[in-house]
């Protein structure tokens, strides 16, 4: 087994009209035990900007702190360089969210973290949805429809194939989304047992929880 797949999770990020959607299960597991049932594996950055790591739980949350702190600082030096308070105009945009991550994914690339990570936000001035997925040295991939990562993959492929449309309003994309991820799941032994869906738009984030078969 690789070690990628030690811990289980399934996560997609999906495209929609002036919006964006991120998923995953919250199962995490020692290969077959299930250890727990509300693991995070996507987390907040910005009001606009979500990240998902799929791999080796200790990695997940080692990358998570170590990515809030270069955010922060980074957010902190652009505040100096311009003068500026807390109005929100020295937020990290997507683009430059994934470009840090894969760069700090590179640098340990020797002895990398385990985790392939999946970065989906709008963009803070134009709201234009923002998708990207890289592998764990930081080689990135950039869509306009949907990403997915986990050990789930082969069957989120296909859902979300069969599935997606572009222009999806806020409540269709949550809907696919949510099909897509429940379907996948359920034929994957290592992922599962609960989902979280988060649907980002100009005005906000929506966040719901799903009911998933724990068999």
């Amino acid at each position: 087994m690789s070690i990628l797949e030690y811990n289980g999770a399934a996560i997609i990020a999906m495209t929609g009209k002036d919006c964006v959607g991120i998923a995953s299960d919250t199962r995490l597991g020692a290969q077959a035990q299930t250890v727990t049932c509300d693991f995070t594996k996507v987390f907040p950055m910005s009001e606009t900007l979500y990240v998902g790591l799929a791999g080796l739980a200790t990695d997940v949350q080692t990358l998570h702190n170590l990515l809030t702190f270069r955010k922060d600082l980074y957010e902190l030096r652009e505040a100096e360089s311009r003068g500026g308070g807390g109005d929100g105009t020295n937020s990290m945009s997507p683009i430059v969210f994934s470009n840090v991550l894969s760069n700090l994914l590179y640098e340990k690339r020797f002895g990398p973290y385990f985790v392939e990570p999946i970065v989906a936000g709008l963009d803070p001035t134009t709201h234009k949805p923002f998708l990207s997925a890289m592998d764990l040295i930081g080689a990135p991939v950039y869509t306009s429809d949907f990403v997915v990562s986990g050990t789930a993959t082969a069957n989120m492929y296909g859902m979300c194939e069969s599935l997606y449309k572009p222009n999806m309003s806020p409540e269709e994309l949550f809907e696919t989304l949510s099909q897509a991820l429940l379907s996948s799941v359920d034929r994957d032994a290592l992922s599962g047992w609960g989902a979280v869906v988060h649907i980002i738009t100009k005005d906000g984030v929506t966040s719901r929880h799903l009911k998933i078969r724990g068999d």
